[in-house]
């Protein structure tokens, strides 16, 4: 009998439903005849300074590029140890944040085991539960965006697990203070995503993860450092779960350029800080823009987007017709979501060209969600 490689499937992967991620620019740009010099890029939350220059300069120079990394990761564990005023034995760097949420799940969730989340929120919790067969237990933010806190503290007594993010992708809210110290006492791994956190006034949880709560929190450079393309990501955890994970990770998830690019970027940390005060100070003028329109409402955020409620058109429509102006805006497949978009904060050249193509489509959409081009 020949191998059948549909039976074959684990069943936790028959029908899964595959992550939503950005398409590359330049191919939604052919697509529409959009110059790719005339693009608008607000779909990813990326920096849009890009790399620190002394990442740059790290990356231009030689490096050992055909030689394995340390699989200790040694200097970039001691480096953010510095950072952060942690151990360094209570750091796990990986290929993005997004190689340790595979990487918790593959550790300590089993088929079966219930996985809290809140939504809507990044779809990677969801996607890697059903991946690795958890039953997903899904407690929605209220009307507002704040999570429902007996709600989440209820679920996560019977859950081998809790991932929620602070800032929240996409709706840009923060923990509410406490929430974090109920979720702790649940009896479940608390995991918090801080991937938006330098965006925020909120405090980070660094600290208290390291000092060997139930909690892991995850941080990446692809948001405050510019390093996106590179997937450079890690968590700060208890150090007996931060032993576990080094013993399991595949052995050189960080690569050589990823490595010295932010090595160089945690010397240029205050330039970092100063560009993500400048991205804060966008976005709040960003809002009051879109505001003034008076058809977009958006929430209130701590992060670098702003997610837009629309009482024109609904979000797939104001995609496409603000794609042929060349701008790029990100969409939810939620039913809660049907009429918001996600803006990512550009610059205040990207800010203007999207409220210029805003005004150019009001009147293309109607309040069914049609589009009169």
């Amino acid at each position: 009998m020949r191998f059948d490689h549909q039976a074959a499937l684990r069943p936790a992967l028959r029908g899964l439903p595959g992550y939503e991620p950005i398409e590359p620019p330049e191919l939604i740009a052919a697509r529409y005849g959009v110059a790719p010099e005339r693009i608008v890029k607000l779909d990813g939350n990326e920096n849009p300074y890009g790399p620190s220059p002394r990442a740059l300069v790290a990356l231009a120079a030689p490096y050992a590029a055909h030689r394995y990394p340390d699989p200790d990761q040694r200097r970039l564990r001691d480096a953010l140890a510095a950072r952060h005023d942690v151990p360094p034995a209570c750091i796990v760097a990986g290929a993005g944040s997004d190689e340790l949420i595979d990487l918790l799940f593959r550790t300590y969730v089993q088929p079966g085991d219930r996985v809290v989340i809140a939504s809507p929120t990044f779809g990677m919790y969801a996607f890697d539960a059903e991946l690795h067969g958890a039953q997903v237990v899904d407690v929605p933010l209220r009307e507002d965006w704040t999570p429902d806190g007996d709600a989440l503290v209820a679920a996560a007594a019977s859950a081998r697990a809790v991932f929620i993010p602070s800032p929240n992708n996409p709706t840009g809210g923060t923990l509410p203070p406490g929430l974090a110290e109920r979720l702790i006492d649940s009896g479940a791994l608390l995991v918090v995503d801080e991937a938006y956190i330098e965006f925020a006034h909120a405090p980070s949880l660094v600290e208290r993860a390291a000092a060997g709560d139930p909690l892991v929190v995850l941080r990446t450079f692809s948001k405050w450092g510019g390093l996106a393309g590179l997937r450079i990501g890690y968590g700060v955890m208890p150090a007996p779960v931060a032993r576990v994970l080094m013993h399991v990770k595949q052995p050189y998830g960080v690569s050589v350029a990823a490595e010295v690019a932010s090595l160089a970027s945690l010397e240029d940390c205050a330039l970092l800080d100063e560009r993500a005060c400048a991205l804060t100070g966008e976005r709040d003028r960003l809002a009051a823009a879109l505001a003034a329109l008076g058809w977009l409402y958006p929430a209130p955020s701590e992060a670098n987007f702003l997610l837009v409620r629309m009482d024109r058109g609904d979000a797939l429509s104001a995609r496409e017709a603000l794609r042929r102006h060349g701008v790029f805006v990100r969409t939810f497949n939620h039913p809660r979501l049907r009429r918001h978009v996600r803006i990512s904060v550009g610059m205040r050249a990207d800010s203007e060209r999207l409220l210029e193509a805003l005004a150019a489509i009001a009147g293309e959409l109607d309040a069914e969600g049609e589009v009169h081009a």
